[in-house]
């Protein structure tokens, strides 16, 4: 495995504040979807290079990642800022985002979810863990309200939708 992610940090950090990175999901019956992301991080849990993102429960992105329990996020070029956007403003549901900005999808190395052709950074990843964050479970409980109140309303700033955070392994970055 190919997952030394220190290398290429920096860059994915920027592409990631400016304009956002393109996560790849896949559904149990083979579908692909891409979305755009601004939120993750990138470290070591468990002894495990791992890359994670935060994805509205609401969202077909979070249906195909808790089917298939992995994704790839995919660092895109300069050149595709415009792709980036439209990938974040409209829905899977109602757009074949990969065909509408002709999108080559290309096979990965040790998951079922593609890569994207055209970025020049991709990260395949398997989800060793997941939770919901609802602004009263136990997790913010302990929080001092303040505190909760803060995370409830990054978390919550879309129409009450909450997001689930997903732990992905990274098993390659190339």
């Amino acid at each position: 495995m190919d997952a030394d992610f220190e290398k290429h940090l920096a860059e994915t950090i920027m592409r990631l504040e400016d304009p956002g990175l393109l996560l790849v999901s896949t559904s149990k019956q083979g579908k692909n979807n891409v979305m755009t992301i601004g939120w993750g991080l990138i470290g070591m849990f468990w002894g495990k290079p791992v890359f994670v993102v935060s994805i509205r429960s609401s969202s077909y992105t979070h249906e195909f990642i808790r089917e298939s329990e992995e994704f790839t996020v995919n660092v895109p070029t300069e050149a595709m800022t415009g792709v980036v956007r439209y990938c974040g403003e409209v829905s899977g549901r109602e757009h074949d985002k990969l065909s509408e900005c002709k999108l080559d999808l290309l096979k990965s190395r040790f998951v079922r979810t593609p890569v994207i052709g055209q970025c020049k950074l991709h990260y395949e990843c398997r989800v060793v863990y997941g939770f919901d964050l609802f602004p009263r479970s136990n997790l913010l409980r302990h929080l001092v309200r303040v505190i909760a109140a803060k995370v409830e309303e990054i978390f919550c700033h879309y129409s009450g939708r909450y997001r689930s955070l997903f732990f992905g392994e990274i098993l390659a970055v190339y």
